[in-house]
């Protein structure tokens, strides 16, 4: 056995004499040297005690390392909205992730998810047990409950009551940032007219009211529509950057639109809103694009842009999986964000900016689910994108939802690392029919159902884009959830983000994070002094703005950490040079003397 072993292994210059010596020696010094190299880390993951203390032990490092970066006051501030995102799609979403990434996908975390502090928020309305996205945008972006279908307006605001929107209208944070001389801006995928967006710069009795062929007759000379708000009125007017859909709302009915060629403008007024915001910005000589696919918009310098109006979509924006990506398509919400940020950044007061992933909330309502979690992951691709050209120690990031879905995550006792969107490993205990781990409480799903009961899907891809879950009751479109949702911050101001929290505290918030709020005697000096206001205790001092495309300091780079002396890097590969040189000169004499 000894031989047949040694037979089965070659050995470098192995043989008689001289040579067979030096051979030897080589291989000790090659051996010596291997010894002397840095290690990579094991890459098999043992999931035993020691392994979660240690992930916790770190957690906590990262997390204290990130409150530091809480202190001091916001001098810019990013909102992210996932329009209907709640727990479990928060979780779905997480998984589909993990696994498209080669991981069981219940440990990985999307982007938000390591942000220290998270808060839960109540999503009821005035007169609403479960929120409509109108309302629960308004006490988001506003800072007080609204009624159900109304924009921007109190709780005298009532459904389609015009006269009542006089004196219920409200302010937003974009309205707080302009009187503070900060830069603003909205990006979404859904209708830039649409619910959620429109919250920041509308004060309307109907969420409906997107154009003119909208209002009522007796209610035309007194109400404005929402698209004509943004172009004539403050604080849409003054919005830096615009981007999202809807150009049926901008356009005449005589006009039609340009990407969707069968396809009419509604407004009855005549007027092309499109025109008039780019006569406003000329007016006014300001440094203005309008922009309506992705080559237009890949054209867009940032560093001579000042406003710019990107309304890519006849209607909502498509979902990602859907999106044409070519020049006359439309630009991701990655390219969207990125772009934002750029043209936003050049204002030394800092700035406001919201981004809506509002696609997730349409894919829930037709019980779609897999596309609902597409946009998740296109959402934690657009956050991890602005952290990357952004810093925290100025710049405050919340991620939250305006509302939830009746969407839930269940099984028995499935298998980790199951498909997200397969079926459960095991069949109906009752009906003894298969069922997908994604279900809703309601929706069109359950039309999917036969004379005998619920539809076998034995045989179906419930993991195709366009499957449908199955519902529990049937309606057209799915609902929304009245549970409480998530709120996720990182940056100065973020440790106000915490605990059980009404919607409406959000906004404030925010706003006393950044020095814009009604009351900011706890700012140490004004925000007219060319920066942010610094705070009375460690707080980093203001920075200027980076020369574009520059890219700041991740948050693994301002973490603090002591190096891995073991790690690969430029001085570790030139040691390990040095050594070798040595190794080779120490053996050389050796060499010479056997010989």
């Amino acid at each position: 056995m000894k031989g047949a072993s040694r037979e089965a292994v070659w050995w470098p210059g192995e043989g008689t004499g001289t040579l067979g010596m030096t051979g030897k020696m080589t291989t000790a010094v090659l051996l010596v040297t291997l010894l002397c190299l840095p290690h990579a880390p094991a890459t098999a993951r043992i999931e035993d005690r020691a392994f979660w203390y240690s992930q916790a032990k770190g957690h906590i490092q990262d997390i204290l390392a990130a409150r530091r970066a809480s202190n001091g006051y916001a001098k810019n501030v990013i909102l992210f909205v996932g329009d209907g995102m709640g727990i479990s799609t928060v979780t779905a979403g997480r998984i589909l992730k993990g696994q498209r990434e080669g991981q069981s996908g219940e440990e990985y975390r999307l982007s938000f998810e390591k942000f220290p502090y998270v808060a839960l928020a109540k999503t009821y309305n005035i007169d609403a047990q479960i929120g409509d996205s109108s309302a629960c945008a308004t006490a988001l972006m506003c800072g007080v409950k609204a009624n159900v279908n109304t924009l921007g307006l109190d709780h005298r605001g009532k459904f389609e009551d015009c006269m009542s929107s006089y004196t219920a209208g409200v302010t937003s944070i974009i309205d707080w940032a302009q009187n503070h001389g900060k830069s603003t801006g909205i990006v979404t995928n859904t209708r830039i007219t649409h619910g959620t967006p429109s919250a920041l710069y509308a004060r309307s009795p109907s969420r409906y009211w997107e154009d003119d062929a909208k209002i009522p007759d007796h209610s035309h000379a007194s109400c404005k529509d929402i698209a004509r708000q943004l172009v004539e009125d403050d604080p849409g007017k003054n919005i830096n950057v615009l981007m999202g859909g809807g150009r049926r709302h901008w356009l005449p009915l005589t006009d039609f639109d340009r990407e969707e060629r069968n396809q009419r403008g509604r407004r009855t007024d005549g007027r092309n809103l499109l025109d008039d915001w780019v006569r406003d910005k000329k007016a006014r000589d300001l440094n203005a694009e309008y922009v309506w696919n992705k080559a237009q918009f890949d054209k867009v310098d940032p560093r001579h842009t000042d406003y710019l109006l990107g309304i890519f979509g006849y209607s909502h924006l498509d979902f990602e999986v859907d999106r044409n990506k070519g020049p006359l398509g439309d630009p991701s919400l990655v390219e969207m964000t990125v772009k934002a940020i750029q043209i936003l950044r050049k204002n030394p007061r800092g700035f406001f900016l919201m981004v809506e992933a509002g696609r997730i909330d349409h894919a829930h309502h037709h019980n779609n689910a897999r596309r609902a979690l597409e946009e998740i992951a296109v959402l934690d691709d657009v956050v991890q994108n602005a952290l990357n050209i952004t810093s925290i120690k100025d710049t405050l990031i919340v991620l939250t939802a305006d509302h939830s879905h009746v969407f839930t995550v269940g099984g028995d006792n499935t298998p980790r690392g199951h498909p997200i969107t397969g079926l459960d490993t095991e069949i109906s205990d009752l009906d003894g029919k298969p069922y997908t781990t994604l279900l809703y409480g309601n929706g069109p799903g359950y039309a999917q159902t036969t004379p005998t009961g619920r539809h076998d899907l034995t045989g179906f891809n419930t993991q195709d884009i366009n499957f449908v879950q199955q519902a529990a009751v049937p309606r057209k479109y799915e609902t929304h959830g009245g549970e409480d949702v998530p709120v996720y911050a990182i940056g100065p101001g973020s440790h106000l983000f915490s605990g059980t929290v009404e919607q409406t505290y959000i906004a404030h918030a925010i706003a006393h994070a950044a020095c814009i709020a009604e009351d900011n005697s706890h700012c140490e000096k004004p925000f007219g002094d060319d920066a942010c206001a610094a705070a009375p205790g460690p707080a980093p001092a203001p920075t200027s703005r980076r020369p574009l495309g520059q890219v700041p300091p991740t948050v693994e780079e301002d973490k603090q950490q002591a190096r891995d002396p073991w790690a690969w890097s430029t001085g570790t590969r030139a040691w390990t040079w040095t050594a070798y040189q040595a190794l080779t000169l120490l053996m050389l004499p050796v060499v010479l003397v056997l010989r």
